[in-house]
């Protein structure tokens, strides 16, 4: 099957970039070199601050290299209400402005922990309560409209591990709650996996709310193990819970032929955790990642 719907685009985070500036992670220049010389055409920004925040040089940047961003990346936690809206809307305007300049038209909004990625300590209630969730739906909707308005960009929301949007329960009402006029996913299929959702399923049932793919799989062995321990994501990952396409779940085949029933265009993000890791490491998966996929008719 040919997917002529799904443009498929890798970012920061399949070269271990999970930060502005970590002594861990490659040099920015390296991880446009290589994601474009591994045939890839679009990116993510990734962290705010790890590529240039100067629009100009952006974009000189990616376009000697034949590259094209697909959307910047913002952390929130609306579920506290409106008494957080001010310092979000401070770090979403921030990065919706360079997001706004390299003429990409996507915002990937990402909830907040509830345990910290790197450390393991519980930060919240992994629960929300019924007013949490009423704070989650409307503040979002609110930042959708106002995104939407000021910067012309659309939000997809993305369920992540870790977080209060994270497993089919959680998602569905999610959904439920929230506009669909305003509101859409960012599908991140790993996460979803990880979380124990059906990528597939999610597809075929709210369609129309899948706004944005994240690629990505999980090993079933590994994630036995982090479930029985209990794993924060960061030590998850550092164990190696996400791993190389086609060797873990979900299988990426029936998801993306399920995007491509949806007759839209869709953006198909390749995003595979591994942070910490060695700066060799990410390349030759990345140029194997892009072949399997044009293999899958991406």
């Amino acid at each position: 099957m040919t997917l002529s719907r799904i443009r498929i685009g890798s970012a920061p985070d399949s070269w271990g970039v999970w930060f502005p500036d970590d002594p861990q992670q490659v040099p920015w220049q390296r991880f446009l070199d290589e994601v474009s010389g591994s045939g890839y055409e679009w990116i993510e920004l990734g962290p705010y601050g790890y590529l240039p925040t100067d629009p100009d040089r952006l974009r000189a940047e990616t376009e000697r290299r034949a590259l094209r961003v697909s959307a910047g990346t913002v952390f929130t936690g609306l579920h506290h209400g409106p008494e957080v809206w001010d310092a979000t809307w401070e770090h979403v305007a921030r990065v919706a402005e360079l997001t706004r300049a390299t003429g990409a038209g996507h915002l990937v909004v990402i909830p907040a922990f509830w345990r910290d990625d790197k450390t393991g300590k519980v930060l919240e209630d992994r629960e929300l309560t019924a007013e949490q969730w009423r704070h989650l739906s409307t503040q979002t909707e609110r930042l959708a409209r106002e995104v939407g308005d000021r910067y012309g960009l659309s939000i997809v929301v993305h369920p992540h591990a870790d977080t209060h949007v994270d497993t089919e329960e959680n998602v569905t009402r999610f959904l439920d709650a929230t506009d669909p006029d305003l509101v859409q996913l960012c599908l991140d299929t790993g996460h979803y996996a990880y979380c124990g959702g059906d990528s597939v399923r999610l597809i075929e049932t709210y369609g129309e709310r899948i706004g944005y793919l994240h690629l990505k799989q999980v090993d079933p062995a590994v994630l036995a193990e982090v479930r029985t321990d209990d794993l924060p994501f960061g030590p998850a990952v550092a164990r190696g819970v996400m791993c190389e396409p086609p060797l873990g779940v979900p299988e990426l085949p029936p998801v993306l032929q399920a995007a491509q029933g949806l007759g839209v265009d869709l953006f198909a993000i390749v995003e595979q955790d591994m942070y910490p890791c060695p700066p060799d490491r990410p390349l030759p998966i990345a140029r194997r990642t892009r072949q399997y996929l044009r293999g899958c008719g991406a």
